[in-house]
């Protein structure tokens, strides 16, 4: 009898444990190129979602390696360019997670309406979402004539986004319920003006909004806050960029001043922990001891 031929050894496929490494190794050479060349510090985010970035952008710039993406942004500064948008692109929504935005309103307003003036830091505002929802719920609350509103960020075509305040008038309808889930008292459309299938928010809401470059990963303490709003950004980062932006947003703050997260972040395990008590812990909010 012939014995049975045995079963072929597989070949080792790009997600190979030998392929993931070599790729890892890159991709730590290729955050520290672009920290050399370009000042931009990525070296403490979330490696896996840094793998996923990259991935996606060898793929849509065909390029084939992270080496060789290394070698052309090093010499191409428009190619970096193009890059740098895959390394910031964050998703975000108006009155995101509608719960916090009504906690900020029927909790935490009232505290602060105690103050004469106050300031706000919306630390990583991306395209301006968080942004327009504060500055609707504090108008709403008759707080924004003694508001300074910071949004800062480290991508300048966000920033800039967040500044015109114009969104697709389809992601309207979304916004609508969000904002009425969260306790609006209006309609979200008394706040933009529609027209050629986009929303522009009403620049008198923006009259006490400062946009800035900023980065949590290099960047200093620049204001004293009554209220930082960081929501979903420290997700991508690792523990020690989590630690030093926590701490950031400690020394900014005022005591009794307010730190909010977003719902898949925690204080937790920080050692800046023990600066902040559960404000609304279901929330994420917190207040400075």
């Amino acid at each position: 009898m012939v014995a049975p031929t045995p079963p072929p050894t597989p070949t080792p496929t790009p997600s190979s444990a030998s392929e993931s490494l070599t790729f890892d190794i890159e991709l730590k050479l290729v955050l520290e190129a672009i920290y050399l060349r370009y000042q931009h510090d990525f070296r403490h985010y979330s490696v896996s979602s840094l793998r996923r970035r990259l991935t996606q952008a060898l793929s849509d710039l065909s390029i084939p390696t992270l080496s060789q993406l290394q070698e052309r942004i090093l010499r191409d500064p428009a190619l970096f360019a193009r890059l740098f948008q895959y390394l910031t692109v964050q998703v975000s929504e108006m009155f995101r997670d509608p719960q916090y935005f009504r906690a900020i309103r029927e909790q935490v307003v009232p505290i602060l309406q105690t103050y004469p003036s106050i300031k706000v830091w919306i630390a990583g505002c991306s395209s301006g979402e968080e942004l327009w929802s504060l500055a609707v719920l504090f108008a709403e609350e008759k707080i924004a004539d003694r508001t300074v509103l910071y949004a800062t960020d480290i991508n300048a075509d966000a920033l800039r986004q967040a500044e015109n305040g114009i969104y697709s008038l389809d992601r309207m309808a979304s916004f609508s319920q969000n904002y009425l889930a969260a306790g609006g008292k209006r309609s979200l459309s008394d706040y933009y003006h529609a027209a050629y299938g986009a929303a522009k928010f009403s620049q008198t809401l923006k009259s006490r909004v400062v946009f800035a470059d900023h980065s949590l990963a290099t960047d200093s303490v620049f204001l004293e806050a009554h209220l930082v709003s960081c929501r979903n950004v420290l997700i991508y980062f690792d523990r020690a960029l989590q630690d030093r932006a926590l701490g950031l947003f400690s020394d900014s703050l005022v005591r009794r001043g307010f730190l909010g997260l977003g719902s898949k972040e925690s204080l937790r395990f920080s050692k800046h922990a023990g600066s902040f008590t559960e404000f609304n812990a279901r929330e994420r909010l917190y207040q400075k001891v």
